[in-house]
């Protein structure tokens, strides 16, 4: 099961996940800001990897911070504390599906809406593991992004 690409509620989805960062914060001792929160929010808009720049244009022109460092600082915390992650090849952030969950997904990325989901990336990393054992190398770390259609875009006849 992936989470970005199925239906669901969307207003429920931001609402818990809002609740649970402030559960992460309160347990860790660390304050969830109103910037901080106000970056989890926008990223939680929709399930689409935004860039830092992007973020600091939303919070300058909502007056929250004018500087890179604003957004930078937030989306490290927010990164952090398992709250969102970093799409590398994007250079990019999206907030976490599967908040307080220890995991490592594999992101699905879409080139027509540029919806990103997570599904789970072990059967994956057990094919990688193997193949590096069988090379003799030590997988320190792994991050598996993949670009393709998503289905309301594969539906929309955008796979050209």
């Amino acid at each position: 099961m992936t989470a970005g690409f199925d239906p669901h509620d969307h207003a429920a989805c931001r609402r818990a996940a809002l609740a649970h960062a402030e559960t992460v914060c309160r347990e860790a001792g660390v304050r969830l800001t109103d910037t901080r929160r106000r970056v989890l929010e926008i990223l939680l808009e929709d399930h689409r990897a935004l860039g830092a720049y992007a973020i600091l244009d939303r919070l300058r022109d909502e007056g929250l911070g004018a500087q890179p460092p604003v957004a930078y600082r937030a989306l490290d915390f927010l990164v952090r504390h398992g709250l969102a992650h970093r799409i590398e090849h994007l250079n990019a952030f999206v907030a976490c599906a599967h908040p307080g969950r220890g995991h490592a997904p594999i992101f699905l990325i879409c080139r027509s809406c540029a919806a990103v989901a997570e599904a789970p990336a072990a059967p994956v990393m057990a094919a990688l593991g193997s193949a590096a054992q069988d090379a003799g190398f030590a997988v320190d770390h792994a991050m598996v992004e993949a670009d393709g259609l998503c289905p309301a875009c594969q539906g929309a006849g955008q796979g050209a």
